[in-house]
């Protein structure tokens, strides 16, 4: 296979997993970790560098929602690469000042608040894969050293930080602009064009409808944004086969989950036992899909006290 070519053997190779690097006790000194004060990882920290990647929906100031990587490191996406297909342009000494977040093959993504299908890696002109959202490459800027930096957004007019959809943060997306009118013929023409247009958009969407499926895996956490500026804060993993009959678990510190992570349909409820107001979370075609930073956007922060698997 070429190189920036979708690189689908190796991503399904790859273990995607929901949550985060801390909740599923990676090593310290691995993935993200190996270089949480930006710049280009180097030697042995670069094997080490590759063997997990964490792709985390945060909110910062001015450029609203973003995702970041497992040390809070801003990620980016480059306007000159390309989403169909993918291809990484940044190569060389651009690749020093903007370093590809790269996994080898057989590693590991931990996602929150990113939807498991719009993950996915390209080969590189290097031959190493480079972890993409939504078809877009995703970088680092070697001069973001902190959790919460975004020295890159804009740089060059060009550089933007990713959003979860892969769209450009801090950018509100503008319509299409109205072509004027013309002529009986021509409205004809267009009109036809746009039945075969909107006939192949149909077949495609069908092609690519996804059904939603359970969860196997949810990670409630004590603070915003899965905990990503805040180490303190406490988390606790549920998944099936510690779940008794029935599949509701009841949290281990009712009424203090601020966000939540999921990798298919759950539900949660305000009372324990699965009891009281509840809401299902998950479907493929929701908004939250892979998680919600923050659970005051649906009215449930602090009140999780239960939560199900369904099945």
């Amino acid at each position: 296979m070429g190189s920036g070519e979708a690189f689908a053997d190796a991503a399904a190779g790859l273990a995607m997993q929901a949550g985060t690097a801390k909740t599923s006790n990676a090593a310290a000194g691995t993935g993200d970790w190996a270089a949480p004060k930006g710049g280009v990882v180097t030697g042995d920290a670069a094997e080490e560098a590759q063997k997990w990647v964490q792709l985390t929906a945060t909110r910062l100031e001015g450029l609203g929602k973003i995702l970041v990587n497992g040390a809070g490191l801003t990620l980016y996406r480059f306007d000159e690469d390309t989403a169909k297909p993918s291809k990484a342009t940044c190569n060389g000494e651009c690749a020093a000042k903007w370093p590809p977040v790269t996994v080898k093959a057989g590693g590991k993504i931990f996602i929150a608040g990113v939807a498991k299908k719009d993950v996915g890696v390209v080969k590189r002109d290097d031959g190493a894969l480079q972890v993409t959202v939504k078809g877009w490459p995703v970088y680092r800027f070697a001069k973001d050293v902190k959790a919460g930096d975004a020295k890159g957004q804009g740089v060059g007019d060009t550089w933007f930080g990713v959003r979860p959809d892969g769209g450009k943060a801090g950018v509100e997306a503008t319509e299409p602009t109205t072509a004027p009118e013309q002529g009986n013929d021509q409205q004809g023409n267009d009109q036809q064009g746009n039945e075969q247009g909107d006939q192949q958009g149909n077949e495609q969407e069908q092609g690519d409808k996804q059904e939603s499926i359970p969860a196997k895996r949810v990670v409630l956490f004590s603070g915003f944004s899965f905990n990503v500026f805040d180490d303190d804060a406490g988390s606790q993993v549920i998944e099936p086969a510690t779940a008794p009959d029935g599949g509701c678990v009841n949290a281990l510190d009712p009424g203090t989950a601020s966000s939540i992570a999921f990798d298919g349909l759950v539900k949660v409820w305000t009372g324990a036992d699965c009891t009281g107001e509840s809401k299902e979370l998950g479907a493929v075609d929701a908004e939250n899909v892979g998680g919600i930073a923050d659970l005051r956007d649906i009215d449930f922060n602090n009140k999780i006290q239960s939560v199900k698997l369904l099945g």
